[in-house]
């Protein structure tokens, strides 16, 4: 679900993957006068697992070289034969992945079946299923845990061999921002069991029955022992969505809304004094409520639900972010939406679609960096990944990154293309200072797209190839003639093996 609603600076979340040293135990030897105890975890806890993988990184600042090896360790549990669930960021970018039972030095080879980056979950079979037959799976409970109560983490924390357990408290139930993919929001439990590195995929249980899964904790010195789990709902979604095979990710309303409490502006809007209600302040035009609601609409009901001023219903028994409502759902299922638009109360249905034009803003994963190098110049579509590599801070490059959604300038630019780069030589000499500036013409040509990019400089004729940057004054002017002799000669000498890279 992506929030579309106020601005506000979000706290710094992380998660809990990577290993970590650990403290060796006392030696046996000092602990000799301690009675024997049968350590029962191993039977209880059977179906939870310790997952190694070994991932790769691409390296956004040099695309046509390979990977980086990356990797960590994690922690997943059996719900089903030969189904192991876990998080997303676990087993991202993933070229081996390892699973080990409790007490079984055994490593057993995995597979992804799903993953959800938008809800940081995912779906792992054995390639040989033989080593949990007859391990009973863990029950999962799609209902939410009531606050203040027990719940129980159970995981590898820091890289350990050995599984952990941790208790904690139920302290809040809310939505909050998914670190792995940087721009979604869920329903997520707050706990104050330890949620360490290493205990991310594990099952947070109350009883026999898994209630979440740890997924991050909070970094920050304003809170400290905040983790958080993902509930069973969300958990529910996900094993639902994959039930035909495919995983077709979450629907939206594609509107901002904001909270409705100022009486003037109730007044104004000659709103009943009931409290209820929310300002829809701007609708996507390529999304659900496209030629439905209008910016100025108040949405009074979601689905039969009222809406409090501040956006809030009640559901399942809790007060919860209307959004709720639309998190239970999938992609083509109808909407009731009830809303105060010139005085007068009216009522519609949507069907909901999925929003795909913030996904810009989002953490890629299992994607190989787009580029095309000619003459010298590194061209590269804008996204998180390519931001946060390069610290792009050109005021236009940032502007189109922060409002793309928002503001709608996909409709200007669906993917705008950026000069990240420029490999020196003679032929493109005295371009300085223009890498990280955003491309608009080649040849008078808009360039909206890479593939507009590789189409101007392929058709382009007369003596030169003119380009021109945003905010940029003077044009960038190659050879024509010399520009194909020009870019081997450039590629061979800083080792670029394929001149470009697109997506089909």
């Amino acid at each position: 679900m992506v929030t579309r609603g106020n601005h506000h600076r979000m706290p710094s979340y992380r998660l809990v993957l990577l290993a970590a040293s650990v403290l060796l135990a006392p030696p046996s030897s000092l602990r000799a006068e301690a009675p024997a105890k049968t350590n029962s975890l191993g039977q209880q806890y059977a179906g939870i697992v310790r997952i190694e993988n070994a991932a790769i990184q691409p390296d956004y600042r040099t695309p046509w070289n390979g990977a980086r090896p990356a990797g960590g360790t994690g922690t997943g549990f059996l719900i089903g034969p030969n189904r192991f669930l876990t998080n997303a960021h676990v087993v991202s970018n993933s070229t081996r992945l390892i699973i080990r039972g409790v007490d079984d030095s055994t490593p057993h080879l995995a597979k992804i079946e799903f993953i959800a980056h938008d809800c940081d979950l995912a779906l792992l079979s054995l390639e040989d299923p033989r080593p949990f037959e007859g391990v009973a799976p863990l029950p999962l409970d799609d209902t939410l845990p009531l606050l203040d109560s027990e719940v129980v983490a159970v995981g590898y924390p820091v890289g350990g061999d050995r599984i952990s357990v941790t208790r904690g408290v139920v302290s809040r139930i809310d939505f909050r921002p998914y670190s792995h993919s940087g721009v979604d929001q869920h329903l997520a439990i707050q706990v104050d069991a330890a949620i360490n590195p290493g205990n991310s995929g594990g099952p947070v249980m109350q009883g026999s029955k898994v209630v979440g899964v740890a997924f991050q904790g909070y970094s920050g010195a304003v809170a400290q022992n905040v983790g958080y789990i993902i509930p069973g709902p969300v958990v529910a979604r996900f094993l639902e969505d994959i039930k035909d095979g495919t995983y077709d990710h979450y629907a939206d309303l594609a509107i901002a809304i904001f909270p409705l409490q100022n009486p003037a502006m109730r007044r104004a809007l000659s709103l009943p004094e009931n409290g209820m209600g929310v300002l829809v302040a701007h609708v996507d035009s390529g999304g659900t409520c496209a030629g439905v609601l209008q910016r100025g609409d108040v949405l009074l009901e979601i689905d039969g639900q009222p809406i409090a001023s501040d956006g809030f219903i009640e559901f399942g028994g809790e007060r919860v972010n209307m959004n709720e409502i639309v998190e239970r759902k999938f992609t083509g299922d109808r909407i009731k939406l009830t809303y105060w638009r010139a005085g007068a109360e009216a009522a519609t249905e949507v069907t909901l679609k999925r929003l795909t034009s913030y996904l810009m803003q989002a953490n890629l994963y299992e994607k190989r960096p787009e580029y095309v190098v000619f003459a010298g110049l590194v061209f590269q579509p804008l996204d998180r990944n390519l931001l946060s590599t390069l610290n792009l801070t050109d005021d236009n490059v940032r502007y189109f990154f922060n409002y793309f959604g928002p503001r709608e300038l996909s409709k200007e630019r669906s993917q705008p293309v950026i000069l990240t780069q420029v490999l020196p030589d003679a032929i493109n000499t005295h371009f300085d200072g223009v890498g990280g500036k955003m491309v608009d013409t080649i040849n008078g040509q808009k360039i909206t797209r890479m593939s507009d990019l590789t189409s101007a400089l392929e058709k382009a004729e007369g003596e030169f190839i003119k380009i021109t940057l945003v905010g940029e004054g003077r044009p960038l002017v190659l050879d024509r003639a010399r520009a194909a002799a020009a870019s081997t000669r450039i590629n061979t000498q800083y080792g670029v093996s394929e001149p470009s890279f697109l997506e089909p």
